[in-house]
């Protein structure tokens, strides 16, 4: 960990970059979902579409850490202690990136996770849209259950989407397919279940601000009947950033 010399300053550069980014940000939007909801999938639409800049606090953090800067030493030392990163580190880290990439339009995604974050968050940096993807837990456990892998090349197969030549088996060597711990149903129903339970304030603070928008694709059921979520969710989605950017 810095010292308390060190950090000071960290901390005062944190200040004057939360000043910079504010005079110049024009719209940043959050998005939310499940594990397994189509999150990555989404957000390339997004950028793709609107120009947005997307910040994953998961990828910067490691490309802090890796690049050995001063935010990413900071919160090595908390890893290395086997602590979290604290809520204002990442903040500070998201600001920096913010500026780096002087974008008018920024796309948050990994961060915040609770409440008590996002009003952090916010005590930093203004948020214009919080999008939250709804797709249900059994629709998530059926996707990951059908999930397998060839562990020698880390291949992977999805029984709906790119299936193995053969069943149960690697389509170059022919070798045995296994199923991650991870992907297993039980465990990915836990999994579920604990975000559930976590995210349920977060929506509320954001829904109590009027800033929360909700897509599970209902509004378009021929798509979500061909096992096409995302699409039938992107559907509505678009049209309502479309809205709040103009």
């Amino acid at each position: 960990m810095l010292s308390a010399a060190t950090a000071a300053p960290l901390r005062r550069g944190a200040a004057a970059l939360s000043s910079i980014v504010g005079s110049r940000r024009g719209v940043t939007a959050l998005i939310m979902g499940p594990p397994g909801g189509g999150k990555g999938t989404l957000s390339k639409k997004i950028v793709r579409d609107f120009g947005f800049h997307h910040i994953s606090t998961g990828d910067i953090l490691r490309a802090q850490v890796r690049a050995g800067s001063d935010l990413g030493k900071e919160a090595k030392g908390f890893m290395d202690s086997g602590g979290l990163v604290p809520d204002k580190l990442i903040i500070d880290m998201v600001l920096a990136e913010v500026k780096q990439a002087a974008a008018s339009k920024v796309l948050l995604d990994g961060f915040p996770r609770t409440a008590a974050q996002a009003e952090s968050l916010g005590a930093s940096m203004k948020v214009d849209m919080a999008l939250n993807l709804g797709v249900p837990n059994e629709e998530i456990v059926k996707r990951a259950s059908g999930r397998w892998i060839h562990p020698a090349s880390g291949r992977t197969y999805a029984y709906d989407y790119n299936p193995p030549k053969v069943e149960g088996k690697d389509d170059e060597t022919g070798e045995a397919l296994i199923q991650r711990d991870d992907d297993k149903p039980e465990a990915v129903r836990k999994r579920l279940q604990g975000y559930d339970d976590q995210t349920k304030p977060l929506l509320e603070f954001y829904r109590k601000q009027g800033l929360l928008a909700e897509f599970d694709g209902s509004d378009h059921p021929d798509l979500v009947a061909k096992d096409k979520r995302s699409d039938a969710i992107y559907k509505s989605l678009r049209p309502y950033i479309e809205g709040k950017l103009a």
